[in-house]
């Protein structure tokens, strides 16, 4: 049982504690993750890159956190938070040390592409929160956990730059990068000293297996399936955009051996997905043990809406005020940070309203928002005053994030022994999400950017009227054979 001690931010005790610690060590994540967007010139040049090959290291700093999502959530369910953070954290800075030290591309693409990994830990806190938090309290702690922690990206951008200036001379962002990894080296050890994966006394439920995501039923095993398949094909389309056919940096051969080595994942997957659920096959399971894999779904393709429209609206906004109302890069930057810096409220508050609202109703009323938001942002151009586009941007931005952090005070309510697997695969939606959305803009104007967007949130709009209200208990049974009864809603 989670404690039932009151919810106190200025709180270092107990459940509030593990919630710093928490969102501390994903913020860290996600300083070290963005570490090179606001270095990138200065990388550029000390290392000679073409424009072709920093897009390619932008692109690789977030393939291989997809599968990286799925395989960290596995983890988690199975070593518990603790010792899966600790671990990542420490893991993580070898290649961002690796990057600080390039004296080339490959070396530099192949330690982005490593340091993509540590943009999976969102998902272990997904879970370490959902053990220590009641369920009338869980939206608002995974939304400050998620918002504060989102925001070591900004963060990212408004210190590493005067940091590279302090050490200044060629090398400067090679500090200012390496101390990153410091951090994310040196903050393993205090997590991992000062965290537990549980409040004294409560049960840690872990899946039967490993090697894949458990559901209930016969038709979940197909639904599940079907729902890997973007994951696989967001991976493809990345490759395809390093191809000839995109910006030319890996041969016919490289890309279709990429293609062939999918399959074949995707396929060993299959394997795995039918050796741990193949007994739904001879026998029903229990009523009081089924979960439905439709909500996961449904949390899927709205978190591809949220978190992915951020990624990839993230990455452009700075370029579209730039061309649209002709400001300098810094200027643009600036005014482009707004976005960002509405995470430190609008994710938590999106929680506090899930709970306080209900999650349903209250992710109906965000995703609408998140809609009409990208359609006003489609209708900005260089008539509009600056302030009233920023504004434009600002209200998009609450509705993005508050429904980033509605997505997940849902996720940990579906079922608590999977909670990881299912925060892994929803988090990596959201990574596909950007994935494709900065494809797409590759082919369209900025208008019709935030218009395809606008139409991705209305097809979630659809699908949330799927999604079943979380109420009641749901059932876990220790390893011991004790069955324990978990309130996600009141009764």
């Amino acid at each position: 049982m989670a404690q039932s001690s009151s919810f106190n931010l200025f709180s270092f005790q107990g459940k509030m504690k593990v919630l710093h610690f928490s969102w501390i060590a994903f913020f860290i994540t996600f300083v070290v993750w963005f570490n090179l967007a606001p270095l990138l010139q200065a990388v550029k040049e000390s290392l000679g890159l073409s424009t072709e090959e920093i897009k390619t290291l932008l692109i690789l700093n977030v393939a291989i956190t997809i599968p990286a999502r799925v395989l960290i959530g596995m983890l988690t369910d199975k070593y518990g938070p603790k010792i899966t953070y600790s671990a990542l954290l420490a893991v993580c800075s070898i290649p961002c040390f690796m990057f600080a030290l390039a004296d080339n591309f490959t070396q530099a693409a192949i330690a982005r592409f490593a340091l993509g990994c540590i943009g999976a830990g969102f998902v272990i806190g997904i879970r370490l929160v959902s053990e220590w938090f009641p369920h009338n309290e869980l939206g608002t702690a995974e939304g400050i956990y998620g918002g504060w922690g989102n925001f070591g990206s900004a963060a990212a951008a408004f210190t590493l730059p005067t940091l590279a200036v302090v050490f200044g001379g060629d090398d400067g962002w090679r500090y200012a990068m390496g101390i990153t990894g410091v951090m994310s080296l040196l903050f393993s050890f205090v997590f991992w000293k000062n965290v537990s994966d549980t409040p004294k006394g409560s049960t840690y439920f872990r899946p039967k297996n490993l090697g894949a995501m458990e559901v209930t039923s016969k038709g979940d095993f197909f639904f599940l399936l079907i729902m890997k398949l973007p994951m696989y094909l967001a991976l493809a389309l990345l490759a395809w955009k390093l191809s000839p056919s995109g910006v030319g940096l890996v041969s016919h051969f490289a890309v279709n051996a990429i293609y062939a080595g999918l399959t074949a994942l995707y396929l060993y997957e299959l394997t795995q997905v039918w050796k741990v659920n193949k007994n739904v096959f001879k026998e029903p399971v229990p009523e009081i043990h089924r979960y439905s894999f439709k909500q996961v779904a449904v949390l899927n393709v709205l978190y591809f809406a949220t978190f992915g429209s951020e990624l990839a609206v993230v990455s452009m906004l700075p370029l579209f005020f730039s061309d649209t109302f002709e400001l300098s890069p810094v200027v643009a930057g600036m005014v482009a940070s707004a976005y960002a810096f509405m995470n430190l409220m609008s994710r938590p508050g999106g929680g506090w309203l899930s709970d306080r609202f209900g999650r349903k109703p209250t992710l109906l009323i965000l995703t609408a928002g998140l809609a009409l938001g990208y359609l006003l942002m489609g209708n900005v151009n260089s008539s509009w005053p600056v302030w009233l586009a920023v504004v434009a941007a600002m209200t998009c931005s609450f509705f993005v994030q508050s429904g980033e952090g509605a997505v997940f005070a849902v996720v940990p309510l579906i079922k608590r022994r999977l909670t990881g697997q299912i925060a892994g695969m929803t988090g990596a939606y959201g990574n596909v999400g950007a994935v494709v959305y900065l494809t797409v803009l590759t082919f369209v104007d900025y208008s019709q950017f935030f218009y395809v967007i606008a139409g991705t949130a209305a097809l979630g709009f659809v699908a949330l009227l799927f999604l079943d209200e979380p109420k009641g208990q749901i059932v876990e049974v220790g390893e011991d054979g004790n069955i324990t009864m978990i309130d996600v809603a009141k009764s």
